[in-house]
């Protein structure tokens, strides 16, 4: 039986604020996690989905990359090895509501653009192929064939390959990911945008030009050896909660935690683990044993700090603190480094931090003590103009304590979406090195280009210039999760032809070309059944661990295909029947797929075999296997001297960041719930310290406009209601992508390019 779906849209008028809670989960979780899955589901469907969630013999969590335990680091899994939102991101999948030909038959696409993202998300899952011819006001079902045709012969038609935009998402398998990126660059082109160059690209850079490798150094085995556990710039009781469960075990084996963030965040507080008795009936684990509460953007000066004051107790006290075998055998640039925060100007930490410096010596002495300390990050810190910069400040501080290579150490960029590491691993990215293009050539006999494609931002500008003509998604709803929402909007509309590969209805989809098709694919928790017999994917969660997932549900339609199927059959279309890479084989049977990831991508030979493995197999890493760091220029660590650097604002303005509410992940509105900072019902709501507030001369509750100001022009985002809510001074907060409007296109990280809405400098002005 087909659910229905809301009929009314959000009415932002019935918004209630409360008290924020300081603690996160409890029963209230589970209770949350099955009335969603009864809703969307039903009772059998439900139970069915989630005790398959992220086990050996079921399918990974459509939601975050967050590790599952592994019985090789003597772990072992839970009955319920899922979160409140992984749970959430399965109701969404597995829902019984269906948007098919009725559907766009009675909603013109101009009702549907007036439609909040909560609604169209909530509607149900795609079952047919549909386009929007141009001129035409709705979407019509069409045939694979002819949805394959159209694509290809538009492609063909263009004047250079460069001209298409080739868009994936982090949901996207492995198998997926590695075919779609041959098919690019089969065509001619590496304009392969994907959602890592709006999230952690800014950790990718630092890290591989400071340890050799864009990725983290800590197994989730290191949690619970660590000492130390320093978290930056990130909420994992939203965004990651299973993080909190090996937080609260990290804390049971003696470890401490240090939480650095402009806002209190609940799960960093007190962690009401749903799992056992002190959590359900007891007040559950208190996490934080120092909350540094920040200035957004003033991390790069606290890491300088640190690194200051650690020096200093080294020269009071010669091989007390810093380790100085490895400092001397394995790194580079020590010294610029030591001369640079060696004259820290302390009254400019002050300002860009808004700490006391008595806790910064105190989490100073913190980091001296530690024999094994985990830095842990997210977005919090990889969305600011300085973000590279503030990533090797934390590199600079685990190396002069010899943090990286030794069991419960390392660096840990915690990445939000499931498998967005995997896509860049099998080749999804604008930049991909020599050695791996080389290998794609050399395998298939294909040429392969070697100009850098376009990541996010440059993708937008070149269809706004005319430059980009065809964009085509696999995933994703490019139009929702990326910044300056309006100008973003009109490139899109402005391209011949947009294609999206999707489960679900979104926003990108009501912003079309002037051609616009919608391509219906299986969920990860569907059964894959091609010509070969049933098949299964591989993803890789944020720590390098490569493993199988196995969908076991019927499709939510017969003429669903699956994203590998898509990709070949689109490529037969394009390159016809005579092209060297078999696509019909690959479509029938992924072994085939897999088979050809092994001998390409390095760390993959024997792929078809390690991923039947119970648990999957671990992707070499050699600073964390071997200390040796042969992929910098020094082919050593690489310390990094930089300047200080924080945003600065005039009076009247603030500082704002976008976030997530508790009730969505990425772009995906599950409901309008945000529970722990007490928000019900409505999304527009800017998060303001109360001094903040009155000192502004506005009320909480107030409605107000938020208005950004970049250097070209102001950009305006109305009717937000003002909360008072204990944000650090000068800061405020606002959730996306309601807030992306006030992010200009080429606000951008230095070095990454990623769009820098972590630091939006802004005025409220009363609602008119």
């Amino acid at each position: 039986m087909t659910r229905k779906a809301p009929r009314r849209d959000v009415d932002e008028n019935q918004v209630e604020t409360s008290t924020p809670k300081d603690w996160a989960a409890g029963i209230t979780g589970v209770t949350v996690s099955l009335a969603r899955g009864l809703e969307q589901m039903g009772a059998g469907r439900t139970v069915r989905t989630l005790r398959l969630l992220n086990q050996r013999d079921g399918f990974d969590c459509p939601g975050c990359a967050w590790p599952e335990p592994r019985e090789a680091d003597g772990q072992r899994r839970k009955l319920a090895e899922f979160c409140e939102n992984g749970a959430k991101a399965v109701a969404e999948e597995a829902t019984r509501r269906r948007v098919g030909a009725e559907f766009f038959a009675r909603h013109p696409v101009a009702e549907l653009a007036e439609r909040t993202d909560y609604w169209l998300g909530q509607q149900g899952r795609l079952t047919e192929p549909m386009v929007l011819r141009e001129g035409a006001t709705h979407y019509e079902p069409i045939s694979w064939d002819e949805a394959f045709a159209l694509t290809a012969s538009t492609l063909r038609g263009l004047d250079d390959p460069n001209e298409a935009i080739f868009y994936t998402s982090g949901r996207t398998s492995n198998e997926a990911a590695f075919l779609y990126q041959l098919l690019v660059r089969s065509f001619g082109t590496n304009n392969l945008p994907d959602c890592s160059n709006m999230c952690h690209e800014s950790s990718g850079a630092a890290l591989a030009a400071t340890t050799g490798i864009g990725k983290g150094s800590v197994s989730l085995a290191d949690f619970h050896q660590a000492d130390l556990i320093v978290v930056v710039g990130q909420n994992p009781g939203t965004n990651h909660p299973r993080m909190l469960s090996a937080l609260e075990e990290a804390k049971a084996a003696g470890a401490r935690i240090v939480a650095v963030n402009p806002l209190p965040e609940a799960g960093l507080m007190r962690f009401k683990n749903p799992q056992n008795v002190r959590g359900v009936a007891g007040k559950g684990t208190p996490l934080a044993d120092e909350f540094a509460q920040i200035k957004l953007g003033g991390d790069l000066a606290f890491f300088q700090a640190l690194g200051h004051l650690l020096l200093a107790w080294e020269r009071a006290a010669p091989g007390t603190v810093l380790d100085r075998a490895f400092v001397e055998g394995s790194t580079h640039g020590f010294e610029e480094y030591a001369e640079r925060v060696g004259g820290l100007d302390w009254a400019e930490v002050d300002e860009a931090t808004g700490l006391d410096r008595e806790q910064i010596v105190r989490i100073a002495r913190m980091l001296a003590d530690s024999q094994r300390t985990i830095y842990c990050w997210a977005m919090g810190l990889t969305q600011h103009k300085h973000a590279v910069a503030t990533i090797t400040e934390i590199v600079n501080v685990a190396l002069l304590r010899g943090m990286i290579g030794k069991p419960g150490a390392g660096l840990c960029p915690v990445r939000g979406h499931s498998n967005v590491q995997g896509d860049r691993t099998m080749g999804v990215w604008e930049k991909m090195p020599e050695s791996f293009l080389g290998a794609l050539e050399r395998e298939f006999d294909i040429p392969v280009p070697r100009a850098h494609g376009w990541d996010t931002v440059d993708a937008i500008r070149a269809m706004r210039d005319g430059r980009g003509k065809v964009f085509f998604a696999v995933g994703g709803n490019f139009a929702a999760a990326t910044p300056d929402s309006e100008l973003t909007e009109r490139a899109l509309r402005s391209c011949e032809l947009t294609v999206h590969v999707s489960t679900k209805l979104n926003r990108s989809h009501v912003v079309p070309g002037r051609t616009a098709l919608i391509l219906p694919t299986l969920g990860r928790t569907e059964r894959d059944t091609q010509a070969g017999g049933e098949q299964f994917v591989t993803v890789e969660d944020s720590m390098s661990v490569v493993h199988a997932s196995r969908g076991r549900l019927h499709p939510a339609d017969d003429k669903l295909l699956s994203e590998v199927a898509i990709i070949c059959r689109l490529a037969k279309a394009l390159f016809g029947a005579d092209h060297p890479v078999p696509w019909q084989e690959f479509e029938g049977d992924y072994d085939l797929i897999r088979e050809r990831i092994g001998r390409v991508v390095p760390g993959c030979a024997g792929y078809n075999a390690r991923v039947r493995e119970p648990d999957g197999f671990v992707l070499p890493h050699a600073p964390r296997d071997s200390r040796e760091f042969t992929g910098t220029r020094t082919g050593k660590a690489e310390f990094t001297a930089n300047e200080l650097e924080f945003p600065k604002v005039g009076t009247g303005r603030l500082l704002l960041q976008t976030l997530r509410s508790h009730d969505q992940y990425n772009t995906t509105i599950y409901g309008l719930s945000d529970r722990y900072r007490g928000v019900e019902d409505g999304r527009r709501v800017v998060f303001v310290h109360p001094q903040d507030l009155a000192e502004l001369g506005f009320a909480d509750g107030e409605l107000v406009d938020l208005v950004s100001e970049w250097s070209d022009r102001e950009r305006r985002a109305p009717r937000f209601r003002a909360v008072a809510y204990p944000c650090a001074r000068g800061c405020a907060a606002a959730y996306f992508p309601e807030a992306n409007a006030l992010v200009a296109l080429d606000s951008v990280a230095k070095t990454s390019n990623t769009p820098v809405s972590k630091s939006i400098v802004v005025r409220l002005e009363p609602t008119s």
